[in-house]
């Protein structure tokens, strides 16, 4: 199934902490009063590794890299944002909103993954130009991809830009979906900062909360490509979307899954558990600390490895 992987990259975080520089647009980050940065690593870290255990353990590969003390990097946990890995050997690197996000990039991975894991880079494309001209798109926190049908689906926002979804999908073959996505936040409709809160791709279904996009028109199109793209569109609220409930990802293990954390399994409905459960099965572990400072879930820890392996 070219829509999902057995590989995917974690980094283990050393230095996990609130990040001020991303709470500007990221209205799902809370601090936690009474909880020192040591508790907040301490947790974060303990969250980590059940969580890498419990997916080990249903048989999928993670390829787990310790972050570094220097540079300071508080969101290292969500590789997803800086790289994504292609079937043609192609790497993406993009261009971050917060700058102490853009040195969570680091080269030196890609050298492991070839040496130590014997996967093949045949080229880095590099989007991180955009940052000059404050221009943002974060990866596959920006960018759901519909790898086998080649669509990408973005919701425009100020880490999201339009241009920038349109020359990766130049790059990388893919036919864009834009729209803009809101939600409430002190009475005001103001943009989601990432799609991969609002919506989830699978290999033949799809997580979507529509009623973040107010446009209609585009609703209305979001659903026409994943109907022609035989994907069962499962509805969630925006309620369970600040549950991260939007926040999935598949993998493939012993066989396929759904991934989440426990906070988006428990705020889902036994008939929305069951439309999944339809298609496979569900892994979810508590990610409660990590949500909370980070205000990213499962999918955002998770990036995924497509490239092909050495001859």
């Amino acid at each position: 199934m070219s829509q999902i992987t057995q590989h995917i990259l974690m980094i283990q975080p050393v230095s996990f902490r609130f990040n001020e520089q991303t709470a500007v647009n990221n209205y799902y980050q809370k601090v936690l009063d009474g909880l020192s940065p040591q508790a907040t690593q301490e947790k974060a870290l303990s969250e980590f590794n059940a969580f890498v255990d419990k997916l080990r353990s249903k048989g999928v590969n993670v390829i787990v890299f310790p972050d570094t003390k220097e540079p300071d990097t508080p969101d290292s946990i969500f590789p997803n944002n800086w790289v994504s890995f292609h079937r043609d050997g192609g790497i993406g690197l993009y261009p971050m909103c917060a700058e102490n996000r853009r040195t969570e990039r680091r080269e030196d991975i890609f050298d492991i993954l070839v040496d130590d894991y014997g996967f093949h880079i045949e080229q880095i494309h590099d989007f991180t130009e955009f940052e000059e001209y404050d221009r943002y798109l974060e990866g596959t926190g920006s960018m759901i991809l519909d790898r086998e049908n080649k669509y990408c689906y973005a919701a425009i926002s100020e880490r999201t830009d339009e241009q920038a979804v349109i020359q990766f999908c130049d790059v990388f073959g893919y036919k864009p979906v834009c729209f803009t996505a809101n939600q409430d936040v002190n009475g005001e409709r103001l943009a989601i900062y990432h799609t991969n809160v609002m919506m989830c791709v699978a290999d033949n279904f799809a997580v979507v909360c529509l009623d973040t996009i107010d446009e209609i028109e585009e609703r209305t199109h979001v659903i026409e490509v994943l109907e022609e793209t035989n994907k069962e569109i499962i509805e969630i609220s925006e309620e369970q979307k600040q549950h991260f409930a939007g926040n999935m990802l598949q993998l493939m293990g012993d066989k396929p899954y759904l991934v989440m954390s426990d906070s988006a399994y428990n705020s889902l409905s036994p008939e929305q558990i069951s439309q999944i459960e339809k298609h496979c099965p569900i892994i979810h572990s508590s990610l409660d600390t990590i949500e909370a400072c980070g205000g990213g879930s499962a999918r955002c820890m998770m990036a995924e490895i497509f490239l092909p392996k050495s001859k």
